[in-house]
């Protein structure tokens, strides 16, 4: 008795509900709790009417938190009630969905252990679980907290709209994030314009979209292009990120052409793309004998660290420094670099923005760093619908917890 008495006080059971018995198997190191449902009337959650109990469904078991080392599952014959509709229904236990397989607390102990360890596999081996029973409670509650989540309460003046790549073969999903929240709003597979507009009207109503004033991007077709369109009050601002990326692929395909002639650019590639504070003694040698030489490369890294500097300039005078900015490193005459100047001049409005404003999409580039973390641990994803249940549970800032805990 003081076993069925013991677990009677740990799984707070509803009144009427006890523990019948506790079977042990100590070969397979496991713990059955079979519980019973002793009330002759129940009533309807839907209606409220108390209805007698009709019969009681077939045996079935839940996984359970963990007794000591031995693996706990909960069973019992849930009652099935009459209503007045002359309708059958089973009444749904408190521990545990009548769609699942696990209790509550066992769900709760998953999802923070996925949440440490950010690997599913892991998880598993530690919960002494199926992989699947794992990946299930992912999709179910990602699918709860994003049913949960309040976007009425979140203002969308900014935001920031970004690609991730998915799978070989350029497949690509695109990311829509809230940098105030620094939160996931959701995510689309491809990134053409047409999953880019799926994922504006499946995340926002027309009156959010209307409240967007400023969306970070970088400079691709479909973004910029759906953006003017769904969004055209809003400023596009490009990335000061990208931005510099695209210099930086220039100065590195100069050393490229260059190092054909210079003997001295050889093994230079890091002293000339790192940060100045960042390069090692040996790295700093060589960038000095680089930058005392009259190389194009040189000239080249000199345009990207001008163009650094315009970060710092305030609207008013923005136009007019990016201007002389863009006409300086045109005349220098290097056409790697004068192909990025003209690159920019196309879309200068948004370039402009990037360099006035404080938005950008940093926030939006950590998190895809994070997403590649998980593609890193999960050995890559099959499906669209699994990578994306993945990313919005560990960064959608959603409440994935069940709200049925005893």
């Amino acid at each position: 008795m003081f076993t069925e008495n013991f677990f009677n006080i740990l799984l707070s059971l509803e009144e009427g509900w006890v523990v019948k018995s506790v079977n042990s198997d100590i070969k397979k190191s496991e713990v059955s709790i079979i519980i019973e449902c002793l009330l002759k009337e129940i009533e309807d959650e839907q209606t409220g009417e108390l209805c007698k109990v009709y019969d009681h469904a077939p045996i079935r078991s839940w996984r359970h938190l963990d007794t000591m080392q031995y693996k706990t599952f909960i069973t019992c014959s849930l009652p099935r009630i009459k209503t007045n509709s002359g309708k059958i229904k089973t009444i749904q236990p408190n521990w545990a969905s009548g769609y699942e397989r696990h209790t509550y607390l066992f769900e709760h102990a998953v999802i923070d252990l996925l949440k440490a360890s950010k690997n599913q596999t892991k998880t598993a081996e530690l919960m002494r679980c199926g992989f699947n029973v794992v990946n299930r409670i992912i999709h179910v509650s990602t699918q709860r907290g994003m049913e949960r989540r309040k976007l009425s309460e979140m203002s969308f003046d900014h935001l920031s709209i970004d690609e991730k790549s998915f799978k070989k073969g350029h497949k690509y999903v695109t990311v829509l994030s809230h940098p105030r929240s620094g939160c996931i709003l959701d995510i689309e597979e491809d990134r053409t314009k047409e999953s880019c507009k799926r994922l504006f009207n499946k995340t926002l109503t027309i009156e959010q979209q209307q409240e967007v004033t400023t969306i970070s991007m970088d400079m691709w077709k479909a973004f910029i292009s759906i953006t003017k369109e769904a969004l055209p009050q809003a400023e596009i601002v490009h990335d000061r990120f990208h931005l510099v990326k695209y210099l930086n692929e220039a100065i590195d395909k100069v050393r490229r052409r260059e190092v054909k002639q210079y003997e001295e650019l050889k093994d230079s590639r890091y002293a000339l793309l790192k940060n100045p504070e960042n390069l090692t003694e040996k790295q700093r040698v060589k960038f000095e004998i680089i930058s005392n030489a009259n190389y194009q490369v040189g000239k080249a890294w000199q345009v990207r660290e001008n163009f650094k500097d315009l970060f710092t300039v305030d609207q008013a005078s923005g136009f007019h420094l990016y201007m002389q900015w863009a006409s300086d490193s045109i005349r220098r005459g290097i056409k790697e670099v004068t192909k990025v100047v003209e690159m920019f001049n196309n879309h200068i409005k948004g370039v402009v923005n990037a360099l006035t404003t404080n938005f950008n999409n940093a926030m939006a580039e950590r998190l895809n760093g994070k997403i590649q973390e998980l593609k890193t641990v999960g050995r890559g994803y099959r499906t669209f619908d699994k990578f994306r249940s993945a990313i919005l549970f560990f960064y959608g800032g959603l409440n994935l917890y069940p709200l049925n805990l005893w």
